[in-house]
């Protein structure tokens, strides 16, 4: 007892407490001394009342040092910091406990310990407290003893403790706990106290149990648990664990049943057996493996009757073991159970109810597919993720249909009703009257055989009256009539089928003929619609879509890496010492030494220890598995499989081992490889009878070989280190293939296995490093990712069996409606395979042509649904896995040192055959060294004495012993050049010459300059040569006379001729008076070339001389004057292109012109400009002018946006070279493999009189088809796109790729039946699995190494260069600029009038309501033109006429308002302009009509002009904030794009003038037509903007193919021009498309790259705690609203509403009082506070604090004192934390004094016969005091 304070040994020993509420102790922090001594009375006052309510003080020296105070927590678990004890107590005692705790926090003033509970026991807890007072000397007092002179040092250090519970073990879940867990819940209901507790990861339902929890006992498994997640202790819940250690949650309230109840146990033992899940598995296997099928067996009816009697027991036992409610572990608290439970009802209903609808309910079946979802965790977990995805894609969703919506209105009023005009023949045979009304035709006219047809079209000519569009031949008129093209249903004649066909113009299926058929109907001038939808829409919504998923994908990745650092540390750690010894001793240590950490460690180490447990677990497992083999098999194999025989064998195998492991056998057996897939290469159809000799012969040979290595290697390292290497495995199988192969060549159907021999390609993989990174990269992703290749996998299952079920009866039964044989097409989904072929289809992107057969066989409802959930949530799945298979790419590096044995094998050989070399030509080499030597003698020498009154003497002596070092190490150099200057992408200048190159002309071309520079090594040296200017007329160069310039520029020649100098530039001049006058000519040469003036002469020629080239089309020859005007000006161009290079080389000397790459390109184009004039002189040489194309390349060197984007592309592109090679190996094999599959097998014998096949019941193979009678003039034809031999392999694989034309040529695989065979409708279908795994493995896969290896560089370059490597450096300061002019505010403020009628009005037009009403007027416009269709009522086109003059009124009505209230001002926003000219165009499209007719001007045309208004939806500030935020990454990637985009159009023009001189007299048929060809520049802009898209390339190059007789004729005279033939050149062809796809596709996905980047640069700087000048901005921005004066102060009540105004990351949402109180912000006089203390505190909020972060803000303070002076005048004189400890303090002291009078008046009085009720009332008041009190203390909490 201790003599201060007895009243503590009455305390009892008690069981464990609770953790306490967080409020008191911060309420006690905020009171004053005084009242913690007076709380330190009234807790003496209560002690009596201590042992009642239980309480028990710490040490808190202990609790800090993690000392523990307390019993066990098995043995307690009191719930509640001061609650009763388990015996239980009355509220009376609780509440008294209560008071006490708040008493006693009032007296410490500190808060609750967040450690761990104590364990020890409670009189040690009772006797570590020592108190006392001053009388006690120090010499008495113990450890914890505290004086009187240390009171308040006593009362700031007590506190009481609140921790986590101890996890030492399991504890069963009982009554006991459910009760303690109500009275805590209810109690932490009445203190409304908020946890910031989060659920543990690693304790989520489905994960197992942590081995830290110890070992399972056998009678916890099943068992109800109180839960070990300190986020569930109060949640109602309780664990259960089943034999596998799964966590499984159940709900203790709210169920069927208790959960005591056997019943509920039961259940749940059931449903959390791993058999049972197994069992309900396998269940929905099975049900999956029998939907597809169309009859089932006799026992099928049963089977399903057995599988919904398993699901309906399964959500039975679901439903009792977790309760009928919707929250969470209950059984509707699962959206999986909701699915399962709506499928079984629904099947229950078709099952005993059959209605008229049970289709619909029987297709609902299907939906029990998607249960194998839930049942599998990984494939949970990623549909989570994708959940989460779209959550995010939800604005850029919004934003797709609103454009969508817009150019859907837009289509509508250019195109609608336009696709019905047609050449119709008139007049007719059997009339004589003339049609006068073409486009206006009133009647329907139905298609009939007088409208004209296209030769091969099933489809009519359309046509129209513009004089760009299509025209009808002679004798038709153009009319509209019939219907409209594709079945109807390709038409912009409604919103809904314009907005179907917007949306097929943005997915880019098929859009060549959308196209077309508009340019034919509408005119040429449209195609700027489609450029905007097609290419640039496509391209932004593609950009946000990839941007997003990006984000989400990096965000997944870093919350991996993240988890992968704070383990990795611990897990390392936990291994070793589980690994030193016992693993259960281990594992005990580990346990109690985790006891004595914090939570917060321990919670963390939990996790590290069930992963590195786990791992250790799996390597005993693994090294136990290698373990038991010894016991029975090692020996065996030892003695079997290692041969050891004798030493005469022992001495064959080192010879053998020295031999095979020789790197010159590697090298031959590298080069045996390469050989072999030439001779791989070489197969063909047809091939001679030699030639398939030779590859027989050769086969043997390379088979032989590779056996012959595999005994060697086998001999030389035992069989059993031989298989113990992956890649002998490999090449073992490889021998055995090709020796069963030999073996196997005779029988029948073994032909196939020629097909494995492709297989041999892979063996470079073994020497090729690159491959095997790449091979390691893609496994471990996809072995990562095969959760979402199985979600991916189960969705198109589920797609191809909900297509059979909806559609597969109607294929069968309206099959007549899309083919008149009534024969089903290849592509259907009458059964399960077609319909899986379909859906895989359609995520190919190929959906609009079998769309629009489901529309005629099974109408609208059903298809459109269908085919947009496929692609919708297909292209989800596969665009996710994509980005995650490019962002582990984009991890790949360049191998370096860590290379195999062979190939650093093959790198010794290389050595050893150049050393080799070296030895063979000794004399040439030293002759070289010789030469080199004494050409470095002459440099130093010549360099010492031309520069010995330089004053950096010094640094020339450095530069000649470093030139002398370098001669010694290295003697067969020629050049002078440091290693650092020749890896530079610009050489440096040198300190005594300037680089004969003007500024910015020097790139990554010069690495081959070889001039003689000088190198210092000083560091003050190197400085002065970086600053220096490569411009040679720049003024900021060295300090060196004209003269010694030109001087400088002779010296490499000099050098090089071995002429030595050795007097001043100056004294050369002086010497010879020619001399002087040619430095004086070169002098101004250099001063013209580098004249800005000149410069831009130059550019203006280039690009007249690349323009004059569109003009040279087809019908040149009849436009005489423009022809001569060209000649003329091609002869001018050649000239000034002549002397400008004869002016650079006098300027800058052969040597360095030659040296830089630009100059070369112009070298090159003087040289073409002079080939084509000597090609017109004479005709033996006019094939030359058709290289006159070359002449657009000399635009890339004269401008620098272009030059950025070409060096860009280079720089991210060469190092991805490897891997294009590894892709090329892929499709090499695919290549291969598909000649030994169709080689010869894609002929077929065409009826000549329809054009089709003939049946094979007809003509059964070439010889049948020859020998027809009719068949003179037909051949046995074969496919334009084949697999004859490897080349033509290459290009259908192409076609595959692109998927343009893969339709055709898979139909054509399908139907093969064999060499020289007639193909037969669908004999092959399975060699589908061909072109779906080359989709896969030879595309996709492939797609995304070379996509990431790219994104790598790219990031790369970034990272050194800084910005964006695609733009200029103007450029980039003009992005910066953009960037803070974003953060302005872009309208001025407009100043109220002081006249009143026009201030009412200003307020009416500024107010928000206003332009609420205005966009409501806007969206309700177009609402109007989405309900307009082509043939509408006469009535309809009042009602639309009266809405939009309604709407211009309104519209007139606005802008006249704004003009009054807003004066001149009104035209200071550009909005407004906008505004007042769609107005002033409104009223002009409206009465202009009535003038001039409709027929020149068309109602729609007004109607788009309101529309335009649409736009404000946009506008910052007034529409969604959302769609501001996704234009962001566009206007910020905007300068990058454009550069790009003049960098695609150049390549364009150049092709596409390359087409006009090759391929303008092609044959129009297939893709070329009357729209579409190479006639002219505007038509082939368009043809190659469609292969831009990958749209319609196969067809143009399928008519360029016609180069024989039967296709075209060769001496057809062409009109107009002396050229003959309408022949094609195939090989030309080839090469046009195939380089023009390469160069546009790597430029457009460097587009993707910029702006998905530019988004995730966004989306990281927004999560990233960092500010930007634009956030101080917007700060500022917001303070002038609330300090209008300008007084940089505000008062303390508006800083609640200023936070709440600002924007992220500084805005802080309201309730946000008691955060600006913590604060603690310095206030001055009148509660006011200072505009930089809040900018200073919220931005230490956001940011933190750290050193670098305080040096930021004391700099931000001495700025704005510096600025501000004035602001020293207002001294704080308090803060916002302590005046709110004094307002809070001064309420309690005054309510308890309040109290105290109450009590005493009351006291006195009352009358002696009523103290009972006096006890009671006191009672009553004091519990009231209590009460607000504790009030006060949550609300204390809070802040």
């Amino acid at each position: 007892m201790h003599p201060a304070f007895p009243f503590l040994s009455i305390f009892p020993a008690l069981e464990e407490l609770s953790p306490p509420p967080p409020r008191f102790p911060r309420l006690a922090a905020s009171l004053p001394w005084q009242l913690r001594r007076r709380c330190v009375a009234a807790v003496c006052l209560l002690a009596p009342a201590v042992a009642a309510a239980g309480l028990r003080l710490h040490h808190p020296a202990r609790v800090r040092s993690g000392g523990s105070l307390s019993p066990a927590w098995e043995r307690g678990r009191g719930r509640g910091w001061l609650g009763s004890q388990r015996g239980g107590r009355s509220g009376k005692d609780t509440k008294t406990a209560s008071r006490l705790q708040a008493l006693l926090h009032c007296a410490s003033g500190q808060e609750g310990s967040l450690g761990q509970w104590p364990s020890s026991r409670p009189r040690d807890a009772i006797s570590s407290w020592q108190f006392s007072g001053a009388h006690l000397p120090p010499s008495r007092r113990g450890p914890g003893s505290i004086s009187c002179s240390e009171e308040n040092t006593f009362l700031a250090g007590t506190k009481l403790e609140m921790a986590s519970p101890e996890q030492k073990g399991l504890v069963p879940f009982t009554r006991e706990s459910l009760e303690l867990m109500k009275q805590h819940i209810a109690k932490k209901h009445d203190e409304e106290q908020r946890e910031d507790l989060k659920p543990n990861t690693d304790l989520e339902v489905g994960k197992e149990l942590p081995f830290v929890y110890g070992h399972l006992p056998q009678g916890m498994v099943s068992e109800p648990l109180e839960d070990v997640d300190p986020y569930y202790k109060n949640k109602n819940t309780f664990m259960v664990l089943n034999k596998k250690r799964t966590i499984f949650r159940f709900n203790a309230t709210w169920c069927t049943f208790s959960p005591f109840s056997s019943t509920r146990r039961t259940t749940i033992k059931i449903l959390v057996h791993p058999f049972f899940q197994l069992f309900i598995l396998i269940s929905v296997l099975i049900d999956c493996i029998f939907m597809p099928m169309a009859e089932l067996p006799n026992w099928g009816p049963a089977l399903q009757n057995t599988l919904l009697g398993i699901y309906t027991f399964e959500i039975l036992i679901k439903v009792i073991a977790r309760g009928i409610w919707v929250e969470h572990f209950y059984f509707f608290g699962d959206p999986w159970n909701w699915l399962d439970f709506s499928v079984t009802l629904f099947e229950h209903i078709t099952r005993y109810l059959p209605l008229n609808f049970i289709l619909i309910f029987s297709i609902t079946r299907n939906l029990r597919i998607l249960k194998i979802i839930p049942l599998n965790q990984g494939l949970k977990s990623f549909a989570g993720i994708l959940i989460h995805c779209l959550k995010k894609l939800t604005g850029v969703i919004i934003l797709t249909l609103f454009f969508l919506s817009v150019f859907s209105l837009i289509g509508m009023g250019l195109f609608m009703g336009n696709l019905k005009h047609k050449c119709l023949r008139w007049p007719q045979e059997n009339e004589t009257a003339t049609l006068h009304n073409r486009t206006g035709n009133p009647y329907y006219i139905r298609e009939t055989e007088n409208f004209y047809y296209l030769e091969g079209e099933i489809y009519a000519l359309l046509c129209g009256n513009r004089t760009d569009a299509g025209q009808c031949p002679e004798g038709y008129v153009c009319v509209k009539a019939g219907t409209n093209p594709d079945y109807g249903f390709t038409n912009f004649d409604s919103f809904g089928w314009a907005l179907l066909a917007l949306f097929r113009l943005m997915m880019q299926d098929y859009p060549e003929a959308l196209y077309h058929q508009i340019l034919y109907a509408s005119g040429k001038v449209y195609m700027i619609f489609f450029v905007v939808i097609s290419f640039w829409f496509t391209f932004y919504i593609a950009s946000l879509f990839l941007g997003t998923l990006a984000m989400s994908c990096e965000e997944e990745k870093q919350k991996a890496a993240e988890k992968a650092e704070k383990t990795e540390p611990q897990f390392q750690q936990t291994v070793k010492e589980l690994e030193e010894g016992d693993k259960a001793a281990e594992t005990k240590t580990t346990q109690m030494e985790m006891k004595k950490r914090s939570p917060t460690s321990m919670i963390t180490s939990l996790n590290m220890l069930d992963d590195s447990t786990a791992t250790i677990r799996h390597e005993e497992e693994l090294k136990k598995s290698r373990k038991r083999c010894p016991l029975c098999w090692y020996r065996l194999a030892k003695t079997l499989l290692i041969w050891n025989c004798s030493p005469c064998w022992l001495k064959l195998k080192e010879f053998i081992h020295m031999i095979i492991m020789d790197p010159f056998t590697d090298l031959i057996l590298t080069i045996c490889i390469i050989l072999n897939v030439c001779f791989l290469t070489l197969e063909c159809y047809p091939m001679s009878e030699e030639t398939n000799n030779v590859l027989s012969i050769g086969n043997l040979i390379f088979v032989g070989i590779f056996t012959a290595e595999m005994i060697l290697k086998i001999i030389a390292m035992h069989p059993y280190g031989y298989f113990k290497v992956g890649w002998n495995i490999f090449d073992s199988l490889i021998v055995f293939h090709g020796l069963a192969e030999f073996y196997l060549a005779n029988v029948h159907g073994m032909a196939l296995l020629k097909i494995f021999r492709v297989l041999r390609i892979f063996k470079l993989g073994k020497y090729w490093p690159t491959f095997k990174i790449l091979m390691v990269i893609m496994s471990n992703s996809l072995v990562a990712l095969k959760g979402l290749v199985l979600l991916l996998f189960t969705f198109m299952f589920f797609s191809a069996v909900v297509g059979l079920k909806l559609f597969g009866r109607s294929y069968k039964e309206c099959v007549c409606n899309i083919d008149k044989d009534c024969q089903l097409p290849h592509w259907h989904m009458h059964d399960f395979f077609h319909s899986f072929l379909n859906v895989l289809r359609i995520l190919c992107g190929e959906w609009i042509e079998t769309l629009w057969d489901c529309l005629k066989v099974a109408g609208q409802f059903g298809c459109i649904p269908f085919y947009m959930m496929v692609i919708l949530i297909g292209n989800l799945l596969i665009i996710y896995l994509f980005l995650a298979l490019v962002s582990s790419c984009s991890s790949y590096k360049a191998p370096t040192t860590e290379e195999n044995d062979e190939a650093q094998n093959l790198q010794r050989a290389m050595a050893r055959i150049k050393k080799g070399i070296n030895y063979m030509f000794p004399q040439i080499s030293c002759k070289k060294q010789h030469i080199s030597k004494k050409t470095m003698d002459n440099i130093n020498d010549v360099y010492v004495k031309e520069n010995i009154s330089d004053p950096t003497l010094s640094d020339l002596s450095n530069t000649q012993d470093f030139f002398k070092d370098k001669e010694k190490s290295s003697g067969t150099e020629k050049n002078t050049m440091t290693e650092n200057e020749s890896q530079s992408l610009i050489p440096s200048p040198s300190v005594s010459e300037t680089v004969p190159i003007a500024s910015g002309e020097s790139d990554i071309e010069n690495l081959d300059n070889k001039e003689i520079q000088s190198k210092s090594v000083d560091g003050s040296s190197k400085e002065k040569v970086k600053q220096s200017s490569s411009s040679e007329c720049s003024t900021v160069d060295f300090a060196i006379s004209e003269e010694e310039m030109v001087y400088e520029r002779e010296k490499p020649k000099q050098l090089k001729n071995g002429y030595r100098r050795r007097s001043l530039p100056g004294q050369i001049s002086g010497e010879s008076k020619k001399g002087r006058i040619w430095q004086n000519i070169r002098k101004t040469c250099c001063k013209i070339v580098e004249n800005g003036c000149f410069k831009c002469f130059i550019g203006l020629v280039t690009l007249l001389s690349t323009g004059a080239l569109a003009f040279e089309d087809i019908y040149i020859d009849q436009r005489k004057t423009i022809k001569i005007l060209l000649e003329y000006a091609d002869m001018i161009f050649t000239y000034i292109f002549i002397l400008e290079m004869l002016l650079k080389w006098m300027a800058y000397g052969f040597k360095a012109y030659f040296t830089d790459s630009w100059y070369k390109l112009d070298f090159m184009v003087v040289i073409v400009f002079c080939l084509s004039l000597i090609g017109k002189s004479r005709e033996e040489l006019k094939p030359l002018i058709s290289i006159k194309f070359l002449r657009a390349l000399r635009v890339l060197s004269q401008f620098e946006r272009m030059k950025v984007v070409v060096r860009a592309l280079i720089k991210t592109t060469l190092p991805a070279l490897n891997v294009f090679l590894v892709c090329l190996m892929i499709w090499l094999a695919f290549s291969i493999m598909g000649v030994y599959l169709f080689a010869g097998t894609f002929y077929e014998c065409i009826d000549p009189t329809n054009g089709e096949r003939f049946p094979i019941s007809e003509v059964m193979n070439k010889n049948q088809c020859e020998s027809l009678v009719f068949n003179e003039s037909m051949q046995w034809e074969n496919a334009k796109f084949n697999f004859d031999n490897v080349g033509n392999g290459f290009l259908s694989l192409l076609q595959v790729a692109t998927f343009n034309g893969w339709i055709t040529i898979m139909n054509s695989a399908v139907d093969s039946t064999g060499v020289n065979k007639q193909p037969n409708f669908e004999d092959n279908i399975y060699m589908s699995y061909y072109f779906i795994s080359f989709i896969v493995i030879g595309l996709f896969l492939p797609l995304s190494m070379l996509i990431g290896v790219i994104i790598a560089n790219f990031n790369k370059l970034k990272i050194k260069g800084g910005s964006n490597i695609f733009i200029t450096e103007k450029q980039k300061r003009q992005y910066h600029a953009l960037r803070g002019l974003l953060h302005e505010d872009s309208q001025k403020a407009i100043r109220r009038p002081r006249n009143k009628f026009q201030r009412f009005i200003f307020d009416l037009v500024t107010s928000q309501v206003f332009n609420v009403f205005i966009m409501i007027l806007i969206c309700f416009q177009a609402m109007t033109i989405m309900i307009q269709s082509d043939e509408q009522s006469i009535n309809m086109d009042i009602a639309v006429f009266w809405i939009n003059l309604i709407l211009v009124l309104l519209y007139t009505g606005e802008c006249v308002l704004k003009l009054i209230s807003f004066h001149c001002n009104y035209f200071t926003v550009g909005w407004n302009i906008f505004d007042f000219m769609v107005v002033i165009f409104s009223i002009t499209g409206l009465f202009l009509p009535m003038m001039v007719g409709y027929y020149l001007v068309p109602p729609s045309v007004m109607e788009l002009i309101l529309l335009s208004r649409i736009i404000h939806i946009l506008r910052p500030g007034k529409g969604p904030k959302v769609f501001h935020e996704l234009l962001l990454p566009l206007m910020f990637s905007f300068p990058a794009l454009l550069n790009i985009s003049l960098l695609i159009f150049l390549v364009m023009f150049i092709y596409a003038i390359f087409g006009m001189y090759n391929f303008a007299y092609v044959k129009k048929e297939f893709g070329i037509n009357d729209v579409a060809n190479f006639e002219t520049f505007g038509g082939s802009m368009l043809c190659l903007f469609q292969v831009t898209i990958f749209a319609g390339w196969d067809g143009m190059l399928n008519a360029i193919f016609n180069s024989k007789w039967s296709d075209c004729d060769p001496d057809k005279i062409n009109p107009g021009t002396q050229v003959r033939g309408d022949c094609g050149n195939p090989f030309v062809g080839i090469i046009y498309f195939v380089s023009y796809i390469l160069i546009s596709w790597l430029i457009i996905v460097n587009m993707y790259i910029v702006v998905v980047m530019e988004f995730l640069n966004i989306a990281s700087k927004k999560k990233a705690k960092t500010l930007s000048e634009g956030d101080f901005k917007k700060f500022f921005q917001v303070w002038k609203r609330f300090d209008p004066d300008r007084t940089q102060y505000i008062d303390s009540c508006k800083l609640s509403d200023f936070a709440a105004s600002l924007d992220p990351p500084l805005f802080m949402a309201k309730p946000n009082k008691g955060q600006l109180v913590a604060m603690d912000l310095p206030m001055a006089a009148g509660d006011r506070i200072h505009c930089l203390d809040i900018l200073l505190a919220l931005t230490k909020r956001v940011i933190g604090t750290d050193v670098k972060m305080e040096k930021l803000i004391s700099e931000m303070e001495s700025g704005f004192v510096l600025a501000n002076p004035f602001k020293i005048i207002y001294e704080p004189i308090t803060t916002t934390l302590k005046r709110k400890q004094e307002t809070v303090s001064a309420t309690i002291i005054q309510r308890a004094y309040k109290n105290y009078r109450l009590r005493q008046n009351d006291k006195n009085t009352s009358d002696i016969h009523m103290i009972d009720d006096d006890k009671e009332v006191q009672a009553t008041t004091e519990n009231a005091y209590f009460d607000k009190a504790e009030k006060k203390s949550t609300i204390q909490s809070q802040i």
